[in-house]
């Protein structure tokens, strides 16, 4: 797989697999058991995974269960070999009620939560691509975060000299390595393509991501898509939904709109959430916009 720039031809397997090279050593130091993949089942988790075993670097498959993932993606990342599955402490349905909304786009609590819990004092690599997201576009190839997400450092080129700059510095919270960041999905197809593996049978059924059943990052008609195809999901979101007004009024408080679970998810699924402004996302259980 090759592309041609202005400094030339470019293998993009070869380069990627030369980054997982160059920081094994790292990732060995921070960790025996060498780099923590952060695996999706996913066809970017599928990629990075192949690379991990083209490129020979010690390394251990990381799968985050959410408690609301379709059940193909369930069956296929268990299908995977040596991979660690981690369950978490709670459930989405669980989260819902104690944060009185849904989780919303600029209110993932779900993420933090859910998915983002571990690989902490490890070196993470993950399929983080550019072409993915305008927010994916102003991630690196290397990130380091010390102690607060704030403090991250971003290299959006990896050299030499990065590595040094990670040797001299006191490496306290995470490293993320993102060896593909500039591939497309033309990119990524016709690498799984050319080593013969199965990708998430999901793909063949119209999906064009895998994520959580209901991610508010996800397109209106692609989650009705979901719903349609998951009725069981709809009724436990409506549940939590139910419970989360039950729970809220017990306190004393009263939502304005919401009268029950059933028009939580009407809203939520609307459109309407998606079309609130930043600042009304994060506020809407503080200002009593609903």
């Amino acid at each position: 797989m090759k592309r041609y720039t202005i400094y030339g031809e470019v293998d993009l397997v070869k380069v990627a697999i030369q980054r997982l090279r160059d920081y094994e050593e790292i990732a060995l130091q921070m960790n025996p058991n060498g780099y923590y993949v952060a695996y999706s089942g996913g066809k970017d988790s599928d990629t990075i995974r192949i690379l991990c075993e083209l490129a020979g670097v010690k390394h251990e498959l990381w799968h985050n269960h959410t408690t609301v993932d379709a059940p193909e993606t369930i069956y296929y990342v268990r299908s995977i070999p040596k991979i660690h599955i981690s369950y978490p402490e709670t459930s989405m349905w669980d989260l819902i009620i104690k944060k009185g909304m849904p989780p919303l786009k600029q209110a993932r609590y779900c993420c933090s939560e859910l998915k983002e819990t571990n690989g902490h004092n490890r070196f993470v690599v993950t399929g983080v691509r550019w072409s993915e997201s305008t927010n994916r576009a102003k991630r690196g190839t290397l990130e380091i975060v010390t102690k607060h997400k704030k403090d991250k450092v971003i290299f959006m080129d990896d050299n030499v000299e990065n590595r040094r700059q990670i040797e001299h510095c006191p490496v306290k919270g995470r490293l993320t390595l993102n060896p593909i960041i500039e591939w497309n999905d033309g990119d990524v197809w016709e690498f799984l393509n050319y080593y013969g593996y199965k990708s998430n049978p999901l793909y063949k059924c119209g999906f064009k991501r895998i994520g959580c059943i209901g991610y508010p990052m996800a397109g209106y008609k692609h989650r009705l898509f979901e719903f349609e195809r998951y009725p069981k999901y709809k009724e436990l979101y409506i549940h939590a939904f139910d419970q989360m007004i039950k729970h809220y009024e017990e306190s004393g408080k009263k939502y304005t709109k919401w009268t029950d679970g059933e028009s939580v998810f009407d809203w939520w699924t609307s459109g309407k959430a998606a079309e609130m402004n930043i600042e009304e996302q994060i506020n809407l259980w503080k200002d009593d916009l609903i």
